[in-house]
């Protein structure tokens, strides 16, 4: 694709924005409903959802329409009376005035694991604080997300809108068009391979990306093992285990390991033999990296590629192996993107945490951490102690992580893991990461210290 059709793009999305940034809250509000409806109605998203699962070979029908619209809802109701057009906040008393304004031209680089979902709660976001958006899909993605383009701009053009707020990069989809889109828009939002993401942020051009997904949950001897054992295998099942938030190892203090492997296999786990779990191994990975063919296979498909001889194969919702090493030599101890999780056993607590730092250490660092307890410190100790930017209590982490109706996280597809998993945000990518904000800054009464208000506690402890 020559480079001048993507300088094109990016003016024709400038132009768009422009006009559009005029646009009050009211407008703004009604746009991204009916731009959200266009995707989520029930016979759009089962379309969509079908065509996704075809193209990629990722997850499955079901589950991803669950998830379109669980997520889409939830973003709609984070949205709903958020301030994102004018003064925002008024503070009298600070001489404060915040104005919102747009970004600009945004471009988002999307996987092919969640080719709706994600494209769909970047663009509703940006939208939502009058930028316009260009997409670069993964391109097993591309055909659905040209899709969702045309759904969208259509309803842009019937609301009186102009249909170049929201485009993607023409196909076929290559490195060299998305590195340009990189380089011309003003912020750039990247969900997909660490290769993308620091791609992005070597463009020159403001970032967002996310780190890398390897999450481990801990269940401590105070569990409620049926809950934790229920929630992990729902959490580790649902659409293949397409997501980031998705559980690839646990760690089961020993005093409770047999009776949480037992409720584990009670709602549809398998734990593997030595055998197999060799297998299993050298299918997955092929010179070194995963193997695509089983990458967000179910169990069964997974059971029935790789000739595993299991009883009741058609009832195997995830796939354990047991584990003790961690780093490059115990592929198992890394992110697998398919229904495989890995045990390993912890005498202690303190010996669970160490663990999951020597896990993360190789592969998912500041990304989310799970525990399933009824210690009330130990979430905390958590916080304190561990290198990952959310700490998910009790809760199915796949669903969890990224917003839910019970917890107050907001509700994202992309989920920042700060310094230590490489990114500039360590919260949940949100709506206020799409806009600039203005303080018109006024003078207030004096408040200046003098010596003894800063220094007297010192000089009191150790003179001065």
């Amino acid at each position: 694709m020559p480079l001048v059709n993507v300088k094109n793009i990016v003016e024709k999305a400038r132009s768009a924005q422009s006009i559009f940034e005029a646009s009050q809250q009211e407008i703004i509000d009604y746009l991204v409903v009916g731009l959200a409806w266009s995707i989520i109605n029930p016979k759009t998203n089962r379309s969509l959802s079908e065509q996704a699962v075809k193209d990629t070979g990722l997850g499955n029908v079901e589950d991803k329409i669950i998830k379109n619209h669980r997520k889409t809802i939830g973003l709609l109701h984070d949205l709903k009376d958020a301030p994102s057009y004018g003064i925002i906040r008024n503070s009298p008393e600070k001489g404060l005035i915040e104005i919102a304004r747009p970004v600009g031209v945004i471009g988002a680089i999307t996987p092919s694991t969640n080719p709706i979902a994600t494209p769909l709660n970047k663009i509703l976001n940006a939208i939502k604080c009058r930028n316009s958006i260009i997409l670069a899909p993964s391109p097993k993605g591309e055909k659905v997300c040209q899709r969702i383009v045309k759904y969208l701009q259509n309803t842009l053009m019937n609301l009186g809108q102009p249909k170049n707020l929201i485009q993607k990069i023409p196909g076929p989809i290559n490195k060299i068009s998305t590195n340009e889109l990189m380089k011309l828009v003003d912020l750039v939002l990247v969900t997909g391979s660490q290769n993308n993401v620091r791609g992005a942020y070597q463009s020159g051009t403001p970032s967002i990306g996310v780190g890398a997904g390897n999450v481990s949950s801990i269940i401590d001897e105070t569990a409620d093992i049926e809950d934790a054992a229920k929630k992990i295998i729902i959490s580790k099942s649902f659409d293949n285990a397409t997501s980031c938030s998705s559980e690839n190892s646990i760690i089961i203090i020993e005093e409770i390991y047999d009776k949480v492997i037992y409720a584990l296999e009670k709602y549809g786990a398998v734990l593997l033999n030595n055998l197999q779990k060799e297998n299993l191994e050298k299918n997955l990975w092929i010179n070194g990296k995963l193997n695509t063919n089983l990458t967000a296979k179910s169990a069964y498909e997974i059971s029935k590629e790789i000739n595993l001889d299991l009883p009741k194969i058609e009832q195997i919702k995830v796939l354990m192996v047991e584990e003790t090493g961690k780093g490059k030599n115990y592929p198992f101890s890394g992110e697998k993107l398919c229904p495989v999780l890995t045990v390993y056993k912890a005498s202690n607590f303190e010996d669970a945490c160490r663990q999951v730092n020597e896990i993360y250490n190789f592969q998912g660092k500041g990304h989310s951490v799970g525990l399933h307890t009824q210690d009330e410190n130990r979430p905390s100790k958590i916080g304190f102690k561990l290198h990952a930017c959310r700490v998910i209590v009790n809760q199915a982490h796949c669903t969890a992580a990224g917003g839910s109706f019970d917890n107050s996280l907001p509700f994202s597809l992309s989920m920042g893991c700060g310094t230590w998993g490489g990114n500039s945000i360590s919260e949940n990518l949100n709506y206020k990461h799409f806009l600039n904000i203005v303080k018109v800054v006024k003078t207030i009464e004096p408040q200046e210290p003098n010596e003894l208000d800063i220094f007297s506690k010192y000089w009191d402890k150790y003179g001065k």
